[in-house]
């Protein structure tokens, strides 16, 4: 009886049930992670959908003072004039910030979490390296 312990389970069993326990005990945490994360979606899903509704309202909030600017130049010169002056102006604006919005995702280079790859790498084989000895 060298192999069983003072409950009388043999290591094998031992083993069995540690790993039967672990194997629930991830479940369960997968499980658990799981709800949080449908809760955490409603929010942020309700969230970004009034930050939508906000985003709509300020575009015709803009566009109603682009109509003004319009109307105010026009009492200086044309109103074809002032509505092309103002156009030329948004479009210059679009360009400028269009070109720094490429450089920032350019710079931001590759989407893929390449520390995490790194890390879960190093993770794994550390975990074969153990195993081994």
């Amino acid at each position: 009886m060298a192999n069983s312990t003072k409950d009388g389970l043999s290591t094998g069993e031992l083993i069995k049930q540690i790993s039967e326990e672990v194997s629930r005990l991830v479940r369960d945490e997968i499980r658990l992670a799981k709800i949080e994360l449908g809760e955490k979606s409603r929010h942020a899903g309700r969230g970004a959908g009034m930050v939508g509704g906000a985003g709509v309202i300020a575009l015709f909030g803009g566009g109603a003072l682009v109509a003004a600017v319009i109307l105010l130049l026009a009492q200086a010169m044309p109103a074809w004039a002032a509505a092309a002056v103002v156009g030329a102006v948004l479009l210059l604006a679009a360009a400028v910030l269009g070109l720094r919005g490429k450089r920032q995702v350019s710079a931001a280079g590759s989407p893929a979490p390449q520390r995490t790859i790194r890390s879960v790498k190093n993770d794994i084989d550390a975990v074969k390296e153990r195993a081994h000895r």
